[in-house]
Formats: structure tokens, C-alpha cells, sequence
């Protein structure tokens, strides 16, 4: 049998380095930039004529706006209309990673946690951003709340700051965990379909069932990383204490 984990190795494809530094564009590149060239391209066709009475590519792209637009009304309120961008931006790059790492011989660049941390981080890093502009030097309050004895700050403020940091480590592992485990269910029943000869239909139809599953579970992590960062922005956005 095949090593199931062989699809999650990065590849060189075009080497590079600089001064020491690895900067080679590999296949994990490559799907992020089919990615995002696939969605700027799917989506300025689909909204290149607006009609009144919309057409299927105009529909499906106003039903992913409204579909965003629901997870940040029902976590952001009214003010998160301002990152509609940034959230509709997050979810459609998540969930077409997801899907695209379905295809043959393509990559799932959303199991590594390399490259679903750095966005993790760059959330973190954009809350901390939106926090501070919203609240000024009140954002500090997220460490130490109103209303608790200064004695305490020694024990409140590491624990609250540990948890900062541990959303987007949350986030990451979620994704990349969930992506993953699917994929090396796939692989493991594919090398069953050729050993088992004539009754190799039996894992082939169990591949098909979980190609459907996991298409489901490609969209339904997405909608959790996306809501997820949302609630997360809008603690630190939020003026209550």
C-alpha cells in the first residue's frame, strides 16, 4: 500500500534560494494561485453583466454575497458591513482550497498548517489592528477586564493573553486536522480498489461516498473558520467590557 501521507509532501517546482533562505514556488503555491485566479476570474465573469433578473453565474455569486453577508450580520452586527471584504475574501479562498484538494493530482495547501496558520495569524495580527482603532488604549482591557482587583492582573493577564494567542492556533488545527484526516481516508480505500480486484467496487462506491462527504465537510470547515474569526473580531471590536 501506498503511503497515504505522500499527498501531503510539498514539491519543489521551481527552486529557489536566496542567501540561504528557501523561496522556491512549490505545489502548494501553485494551488493557492489557481486559487485565487480562479475565484477573481469565476466571479468578474459572473458580474460582468448585472441584470436585474440575474442569470445562473450572476445568482450564485449574489447567493455567496448574501450567504457572507448573513455570517457577519449575525456576528458582527450593522458595523461589520466595513470587513465584509476581508470575511468574504477568507471564506471563498478556504472553501475553493478545500474543494480544489478533491481533484486528482492537485494539493491540499488547507491540510498544512503551515499555510493555514500564517492566515491565522494574519487575523490575529488584524483584529489586534481593527481593536485598537476601534477602542484605542482601550483594547488593554482585553487583557485585564473592568471591574477586577489590580492584584489579580499578575494571574489575569498571561491567562488572557495565552488565549489571544491560542485562537488562531485553534483555528489552524481545526482546518488542517479535519482536511487532512478525509484525504488519507481517500488515499487508504483507493489502494483497495486495485488489490481487491473484481470486488474493488466495494471501496470504490465507499471513495464516492466520501468524496460527497467530504465536499460537505470542505464547505462546512470553511463556514467554522470563517464564523469562528468573526466572533473572534468581534470581541475585539466590541465596546463592552
Amino acid at each position: 500500500m501506498e503511503n497515504p501521507l505522500e499527498q501531503f509532501e510539498i514539491k519543489k517546482i521551481i527552486p529557489f534560494n536566496y542567501e540561504g533562505v528557501d523561496l522556491s514556488f512549490t505545489n502548494s503555491a501553485l494551488c493557492m494561485v489557481i486559487t485565487v485566479t480562479f475565484l477573481i476570474f469565476s466571479f468578474a465573469l459572473a458580474l460582468r453583466k448585472r441584470n436585474i433578473v440575474p442569470n445562473k453565474g450572476q445568482a450564485f455569486a449574489e447567493s455567496v454575497y448574501d450567504f457572507i453577508q448573513g455570517i457577519i450580520g449575525e456576528t458582527l452586527g450593522n458595523d461589520g458591513v466595513k470587513y465584509f471584504s476581508l470575511v468574504f475574501t477568507m471564506f471563498t479562498f478556504i472553501a475553493c482550497g478545500n474543494i480544489l484538494g478533491l481533484f486528482p493530482y492537485s494539493f491540499t495547501f488547507t491540510s498544512h498548517i503551515a499555510a493555514v496558520g500564517a492566515l491565522s495569524v494574519l487575523c490575529l495580527i488584524l483584529n489586534i489592528i481593527f481593536g485598537v482603532k476601534r477602542r484605542g488604549w482601550r483594547y488593554l482591557r482585553t487583557f485585564f477586564p473592568e471591574g477586577l482587583p489590580w492584584i489579580m492582573a499578575p494571574l489575569i493577564v498571561p491567562i488572557e493573553t495565552l488565549s489571544l494567542i491560542a485562537k488562531p492556533f485553534s483555528l489552524t488545527i481545526r482546518l488542517a486536522v479535519n482536511m487532512s484526516i478525509g484525504h488519507i481516508m481517500l488515499k487508504v480505500l483507493g489502494t483497495f480498489i486495485v488489490a481487491m480486484g473484481f470486488f474493488g467496487f466495494i471501496p470504490l462506491v465507499a471513495d464516492m461516498c466520501i468524496i460527497m462527504f467530504e465536499l460537505f465537510i470542505a464547505l462546512l470547515q470553511a463556514y467554522i473558520y470563517t464564523t469562528l474569526s468573526c466572533v473572534y473580531l468581534s470581541q475585539a471590536i466590541s465596546d463592552e467590557e
